[in-house]
């Protein structure tokens, strides 16, 4: 095999596939460049018009490489692997020598990855902390023992030692089944389930050709974990005779916590979560018969409507039962007071 690569000016580089290249994109530009940079951000820098084939920008990822295709891409400086603190403003709920409870908004990362090196969760908490924050959770996710969606808010707890990072983990990974742990959702879903309580109980796995999304499996695939969510409907909106209604405002509990384990159990039983355009973009066109100005609000909810309100747990030094619960934000407020109406 011939080498593929031919530096030029600066990070520049010409990468020319031969006789043996195949498959998408990403996935062979990942392994002709090496463990320097992640498919992840070689696939970003492709949908970013980085990527170049005859002059003309490659944007689709998934393109598949034919054999004399000479690409030309610019690779960024690497990125430090060291999160650094960052003077963040934290919502804290409570805090001591072992553990700090936030209340996170909207947009917050909780730790840095691909495409969010800065601005995260953990580089508050390494501003906020200076030198006390646990590394067990390794050197992106110090003191992380639960994370919690950009776009959803909520309660998070954080360990600030060793002790107290491997204490809460195993409270995290009983789920609450021998533990005190507790931790309880507010969801906004599209319709009504036809049981107004009911327990979902579907294995989950990833998603067929994405790394990111997730899907339920059959109980014997390889890749299904265990996953169940259990529900119970707080309000209804513009309810029916017939039983059914336009929207929800749903408690869910943890029994298990998978990625993304609410919002595609509620899709899997026809209820995904309003502003869910990941799982539930196929509904977003219901938001057309509602009148203009409810519409609006509607329309303008730019997240999954997903609220992290409650987080029980047991102090990991004085075994105290620690309880906090905060509020829905201010833009589900906005949209349960808009489908009241």
């Amino acid at each position: 095999m011939s080498d593929p690569f031919k530096q030029a000016a600066g990070n520049r580089k010409v990468l020319t596939a031969d006789e043996t290249a195949e498959g998408r994109l990403d996935a062979w530009l990942t392994a002709q460049i090496g463990e320097e940079f992640s498919r992840s951000r070689i696939k970003a820098l492709i949908k970013d018009g980085q990527v170049f084939l005859r002059g003309e920008p490659v944007t689709d990822p998934q393109r598949k490489v034919r054999t004399g295709d000479s690409f030309e891409l610019t690779l960024p400086e690497p990125e430090d692997p060291t999160p650094q603190g960052e003077d963040i403003p934290l919502d804290i709920l409570h805090e001591d020598d072992d553990v700090i409870v936030i209340s996170k908004p909207s947009g917050l990362v909780v730790h840095p990855g691909a495409g969010n090196w800065t601005g995260t969760l953990v580089n508050a908490l390494i501003h906020h902390c200076s030198d006390t924050l646990s590394g067990i959770g390794g050197v992106r996710r110090p003191g992380i023992v639960h994370r919690l969606d950009k776009d959803t808010t909520g309660v998070m707890v954080v360990a600030k030692n060793d002790i107290a990072h491997r204490h809460l983990s195993l409270q995290f990974a009983d789920h609450g089944r021998t533990m005190p742990l507790e931790r309880a959702y507010q969801a906004i879903v599209w319709g009504r389930p036809r049981s107004l309580s009911g327990t979902v109980e579907a294995p989950l796995g990833r998603a067929t050709g994405d790394r990111t999304r997730r899907a339920v499996k059959r109980p014997d695939s390889q890749d299904a974990d265990e996953a169940i969510t259990h529900y119970q409907v707080i309000e209804r909106f513009h309810e029916k005779p017939d039983a059914t209604a336009f929207a929800s405002l749903v408690e869910c509990r943890l029994e298990t916590g998978r990625t993304h384990q609410i919002r595609v159990h509620m899709a899997h039983i026809g209820h995904p979560l309003l502003g869910d355009t990941v799982y539930g973009a196929g509904f977003k066109t219901k938001a057309n018969l509602l009148p203009g100005e409810i519409r609006t609000v509607v329309n303008g909810f730019g997240r999954q409507a997903l609220h992290a309100f409650m987080l029980q747990f047991e102090h990991p030094r004085t075994g105290e039962i620690m309880h906090f619960e905060v509020p829905l934000p201010d833009d589900m407020v906005e949209l349960v007071e808009a489908l009241r109406r």
